[in-house]
């Protein structure tokens, strides 16, 4: 049974089938294509991202090979007989402060997974001035042989005015 439809109802018909053809069409070509070009540019944004975090990563792994080289570097020019204890005894001679040491007590740890051992050595120094002290740990800090003070404790005295006892705690790595 065919219904004859008239020119205008044709022309209904077919301008609804045109919008529903086209509704089709920006629903399941359209807007999936926008919707994936928007994925693609979030993507490019975190792959952006995580790439400069990548680059950074890789400029840190650097610095710090660089840094690792250059220690081992100084610690190979480092003389062969080398103690921490010997080395810290003499400056105190330097810096006229060797006869105020109380105390010097060395030891030696031993790093895991690595070849070197670090070496501390604690010392107390009595009746100092701030001046003597200030050389003594400038001396320490600037010398070539990778020293370096850990812990520093200043008090006055009760016996003297302007002099001060300390008690340092100053370490370097062995190999």
């Amino acid at each position: 049974m065919a219904v004859k439809l008239q020119k205008r109802e044709k022309l209904v018909v077919g301008l609804g089938g045109g919008c529903l053809v086209l509704l089709l069409i920006v629903q399941f070509i359209i807007f999936p294509i926008i919707d994936g070009k928007k994925q693609y540019q979030r993507r490019l944004v975190s792959q952006a991202k995580t790439l400069s975090e990548m680059q950074n990563l890789q400029s840190q792994y650097n610095a710090i090979i660089k840094n690792t080289e250059s220690s081992r570097s100084k610690l190979t020019k480092r003389s062969k007989n080398f103690t921490l204890f010997s080395f810290l005894d003499q400056l105190a001679g330097q810096t006229s402060i060797k006869d105020r040491i109380v105390y010097m007590k060395p030891s030696t740890t031993i790093r895991k997974n690595s070849p070197y051992k670090i070496s501390l050595v604690e010392m107390k120094v009595q009746g100092i001035t701030m001046e003597q002290l200030i050389s003594y740990l400038y001396r320490v800090e600037i010398s070539k042989n990778m020293v370096q003070i850990k812990r520093i404790t200043i008090s006055k005295t009760d016996k003297k005015k302007g002099l001060v006892n300390s008690i340092l705690q100053v370490e370097t790595l062995q190999l």
